[in-house]
């Protein structure tokens, strides 16, 4: 039986015009290391490239492997394919192994389910729930990586996420419960095929002992030229002052089937049982290392996706492929039918969409930011379970994260790095990552270091957030001790800091135009008085800017409209400094009562605005209500406050 729906069920797959790693036999690079049967990872890679001529890959070969479920009509047939490298923009690795799972009926012949891999357990897989029975499967390979979409329509050689009128989505997935409240957004949850949607993907280069892998002595016939193209690699993540936008999308080149299924333009493949390579014991391979620099931490960490794959027959999808599917209603439609699927389990998913943060053209010049959808794909990385995972469309999903404290990095070329904690409860099986499931990158050629605490890490800092006047909240996290968050200069922020007792303190920071300098609050304070400060900061901020405003207004009564909304401003100044001062001073009762004043004259700055509003430019306008907004909330903070 297995060999009769391997030969009906057996793929065509279709590749990358860049892709230099095609499915082959691991056999001839096979060696012999403590009477086991080894697959070395520079045996393979340079013997791969030594036998590669032309366009004609070697040896193209896809192993299948059946699993019947005892007194079932259920039977899964699986199609391993075997690549000697993977190179992506997330990690590489010597060897790879992905695979296609076919769940079928074995008493009707149809295809219940198709399950193709993605880059993880973590990631969701390309699902398809009820095929079309007279179709044969067809698999889009990722470049490079070689995780495997489907495509099921009558568009062959492109993914569909959506379906569009007569055109059939290639998958099934659907949205997380939940998820669409998060991200805003109802697309199907699956990893997909990014390139081939529109999204940009860089490629990182793997080095080895110090080189670029194709330097190295044990590979002579290995060269540049045998990796990724290099128009689609970037060979440092820091090095780019702004993301890549050239980079290539997908176009198909290669493609293999098996069989009377071919024709004289593809490259046919040999199928053959996994039951004839599973005498191999392990496939091996040296650590390989980033080609810039990462902290060794965070790369021995990482170790297990930057050293060599697993081998299938030692995973459990080989002889349990129903952990595979990821996809909930996919499984309870599988175990509505058959007994011996269990119903889908309930797992904790983390999401977040990935923007990225511009200046704000609602703003003056240098005072404001907004988001937009991000034009390149970044990585995710979870450092208690350090498995890193693209994004999608922008879209972070990281799936099955153990309830707990992380600590979550988002990272991608030509930006800086932003990281956060993220607490993760089983009561909860959507988490979003980020302010209301957004977190926005900055590139770096805009991206200013705001640090909190001292050099000492001994600051009673438990949380920080980071406000623009334009875009709102951007940043929140749990901290201990000390914090760093990268914003754009062109953003005026507010960032509140709370200490373990909970109370609240304020800092505005306008950051210096210089991209590489960086802003530090040695030692942030909490209580009314860093409020009643931060209230005063902000007021005579803008006083300043309204006041320069004045100078150029005419003389029929705009001059006193706006010389009066500088006049209430001057009094804010001086009332929250008042406060402040005796904040500082022990002084509850005379603090809380300039804070009384504080709210008056806060109140007249609105009246002041209201009958200024017509003689500012409207994004002075703007920015003075956003700030008064601001100075509302930290005033009403400071009253409440307990602590001096």
């Amino acid at each position: 039986m297995a060999r009769e729906l391997a030969t009906r069920f057996a793929p065509a797959l279709y590749f990358d015009v860049h892709e230099p790693w095609f499915p082959t036999d691991p056999r001839p690079y096979a060696s012999e290391r403590d009477g086991q049967t080894v697959v070395g990872g520079f045996d393979a890679f340079d013997g791969y490239h030594e036998q590669y001529e032309g366009s004609n890959p070697p040896n193209p070969t896809v192993f299948y492997h059946a699993v019947e479920y005892e007194e079932s009509p259920l039977a899964v047939v699986q199609f391993w394919c075997y690549s000697v490298f993977d190179q992506f923009t997330t990690n590489f690795h010597w060897h790879d192994w992905e695979v296609l799972h076919v769940f079928v009926d074995t008493e009707t012949g149809e295809p219940q389910l198709y399950v193709a891999s993605s880059h993880s357990r973590s990631v969701p897989n390309n699902e398809f729930l009820d095929p079309d029975p007279g179709t044969t499967p067809r698999i889009l390979s990722e470049l490079g990586s070689h995780s495997s979409t489907l495509s099921v329509n009558d568009v062959p050689d492109h993914f569909q996420r959506v379906g569009i009128e007569d055109l059939l989505a290639d998958i099934t997935n659907t949205a997380i419960e939940g998820v669409e409240d998060v991200v805003d957004a109802e697309i199907p949850i699956a990893y997909g095929l990014p390139r081939d949607e529109g999204s940009r993907l860089p490629y990182l280069v793997p080095a080895y002992e110090g080189e670029p892998i194709y330097d190295n002595e044990r590979l002579p016939s290995v060269s540049s030229a045998s990796l990724i193209d290099a128009e689609l690699t970037v060979r440092s993540y820091d090095a780019l002052t702004s993301p890549p936008t050239d980079l290539p999308t997908r176009e198909t080149g290669l493609v293999f089937r098996h069989g009377d299924q071919a024709d004289d333009t593809d490259v046919q493949y040999e199928l053959v049982s996994s039951d004839e390579v599973e005498h191999i014991a392990e496939f091996i391979g040296p650590q390989l290392s980033f080609e810039f620099d990462v902290p060794d931490v965070l790369e021995d960490a990482i170790a297990g996706h930057i050293t060599a794959t697993e081998a299938p027959w030692n995973q459990p999808r080989y002889e349990n492929p129903a952990v595979d599917i990821t996809v909930s209603h996919h499984r309870e439609a599988l175990a509505d039918r058959y007994d011996v699927i269990g119903e889908p389990r309930s797992i904790n998913t983390v999401v977040s969409r990935i923007t990225e943060a511009v200046t704000s053209d609602e703003a003056p010049e240098n005072e404001g930011v907004t988001t937009v959808e991000s034009s390149v794909e970044s990585v995710v990385l979870f450092e208690s379970d350090p498995e890193a995972a693209p994004t999608f469309d922008g879209v972070a999903v990281v799936r099955d994260v153990p309830a707990g404290d992380h600590r979550l990095t988002v990272n991608g070329a030509g930006r800086a790095p932003h990281s956060e904690r993220v607490a993760v409860s089983d009561d909860e099986t959507v988490t979003a990552a980020g302010v209301g499931g957004e977190i926005p990158l900055v590139a770096r050629d805009h991206a200013t270091k705001v640090e909190l605490g001292d050099e000492t890490g001994t600051t009673d800092l438990s949380r920080v957030a980071v406000e623009d006047d334009f875009a709102g909240r951007l940043y929140e996290s749990a901290v201990e001790g000390n914090d760093a968050v990268y914003v754009h200069t062109g953003g005026a922020y507010t960032t509140e800091v709370r200490d373990s007792d909970d109370a609240v303190g304020a800092y505005r920071i306008n950051p210096p135009a210089d991209p590489g300098s960086a802003v530090r609050i040695e030692r942030p304070e909490t209580g009314k008085a860093s409020l009643a400060e931060f209230v005063a900061n902000v007021a005579e901020e803008t006083r300043v800017e309204v006041s320069s405003q004045g100078d150029d207004a005419d003389n029929n009564g705009s001059e006193n409209a706006v010389q009066g909304l500088e006049r209430a401003l001057a009094a804010v100044v001086e009332a929250a400094r008042r406060a402040a001062e005796r904040g500082r001073a022990g002084e509850r009762g005379n603090a809380d009562k300039q804070l009384e004043t504080v709210v008056e004259r806060l109140q007249r700055v609105e009246d002041r605005l209201a009958e200024a509003r017509n003689d500012l430019p409207e994004p002075v306008a703007r920015a003075t209500n956003n700030r008064l907004k601001q100075a509302d909330r930290r005033t009403e903070q400071a009253r409440n406050e307990t602590k001096l």
